[in-house]
């Protein structure tokens, strides 16, 4: 029998039992929709991770950190530490900073005090040039020529609030130090003047910029008393290809375990690694619901196969092969299959634009009140948009069809296997 001649007979039979063939399909249709749902909120997921991840880790960036900023001893890099990871190949440029976030306030000429902030101090020319993109002025600019007193002050600092500007540049404003001498606390007041403020540019690995004060490196080694050493290296790269072997070789120039490498790409092949295992873990269990509907198949195909026994007597009497009428129910089962999957894609998309809006609406509030990175205030989940990649649409489609063909497979074998003579006898 031909092979359109057995597609139109199976298209036939499913249209006689319409009502009984749309809830099987449905059961198909349902597993699909949770397939591309959640594949493509997880595609949209990693993307809309990726994006953020990129405005807040520079990917051509390291941060040399001793060990000393994170168990608290007393542990610095000095001049010749910078000069000697300049000279890596594949970098291209290294500079020092140092960071302080507690015993500093600063007034301006009203008196009034900042909200709370970061001082950083460092090399102006070269710290702009690891991050050329990200410090643009809102006023004021880099002054060419760089006075122990300048300070630039970081967006939030010079905006207390939406109707309020905290100093404008070139005006004076007052940093206090607080240190402690024995358990006294001694407050000194520097007066420093004001270069430029910065527009907003959000938190760079660990720092938070608009929450940041930048002073000179020579001022904050003098008021810090450190001499010549600082907090940490940033490292800007040629290309961030170079970041895995320049890790290694910044290693390399100090004792093992002294001091610690963030690589922003690394970072984000592993945040890549838990979404790939949670898309894979969701979609699993979303799969358990096409089994279900596979087992839905298989009931309505043996019960169809019992009503069909003396159509199938007669097939076989007029000469109809067994691996004729195999073909011809495993046909049904793909059809079932194939149109449930046809529809479940549209419509699991469809489902993940709903649950995207649904969770965008309403991430304020379960959003996080601060930022672990930053400590800053941190905002709601950027809005998600689901993506939908021709390989999953395939790939549920094929699935479908693989386990309609599969749960189908017992009760077209048990069609193919009936005796002429016993099915024409069947009642």
């Amino acid at each position: 029998m031909r092979r359109k001649r057995i597609l139109a007979m199976a298209w036939e039979s499913l249209k006689q039992r319409r009502f009984r063939t749309s809830l099987t399909t449905l059961g198909v249709v349902i597993g699909i929709t949770a397939i591309i749902a959640l594949a493509s909120l997880g595609e949209g997921f990693r993307v809309t991770i990726r994006e953020q991840m990129e405005q807040g880790f520079e990917l051509n960036v390291l941060t040399v950190m001793s060990g000393g900023l994170l168990t608290g001893e007393s542990s610095y890099f000095t001049d010749i530490d910078v000069q000697n990871i300049t000279d890596i190949t594949g970098v291209s440029i290294a500079t020092p900073l140092i960071q302080k976030a507690r015993g500093i306030e600063l007034f301006n000429a009203a008196g009034k005090n900042s909200t709370p902030l970061v001082s950083l101090g460092v090399d102006f020319p070269h710290f702009w040039e690891i991050y050329p993109e990200r410090l643009g002025f809102e006023n004021g600019s880099l002054p060419q020529t760089i006075a122990n007193n300048t300070v630039i002050l970081g967006y939030n600092v010079a905006h207390p609030n939406e109707n309020e500007i905290f100093a404008y540049p070139d005006e004076n404003v007052t940093m206090q130090i607080t240190r402690y001498v024995g358990l006294k606390p001694i407050s000194i007041n520097y007066t420093m003047n004001v270069a430029g403020t910065l527009a907003k540019s959000g938190a760079a690995g660990f720092i938070n910029f608009d929450d940041t004060v930048f002073i000179p490196l020579d001022t904050a080694r003098e008021l810090y008393e450190i001499g010549d050493k600082s907090d940490m290296i940033f490292v800007r790269l040629l290309n961030k290809d170079y970041s895995d072997t320049v890790e290694t070789q910044i290693k390399d120039l100090f004792p093992a375990n002294t001091v610690r490498v963030l690589v922003p790409s690394v970072f984000m092949e592993q945040v890549e690694s838990i979404l790939n295992m949670v898309e894979i873990f969701l979609t699993s269990i979303a799969s358990i619901a096409l089994l279900v509907a596979g087992l839905g198949i298989m009931n309505i195909m043996t019960v169809s196969v019992m009503e069909r026994t003396r159509e199938i007597g007669i097939l076989k009497a007029i000469g109809a092969k067994s691996r004729t009428v195999l073909t011809m129910f495993l046909t049904e089962a793909a059809l079932v299959g194939l149109l449930g999957g046809l529809i479940g894609v549209p419509v699991g998309y469809a489902m993940a634009n709903v649950l995207s809006y649904i969770m965008y609406r309403y991430s304020a509030g379960f959003a996080p009140s601060r930022s672990i990175i930053t400590g800053s205030r941190a905002h709601p989940l950027a809005a998600v948009t689901p993506i939908l990649s021709p390989q999953w649409t395939i790939g549920a489609i094929a699935f479908a069809l693989l386990v309609s063909v599969i749960f189908g497979w017992y009760p077209a074998r048990k069609a193919a296997k009936l005796d002429p003579v016993e099915a024409l006898r069947y009642e």
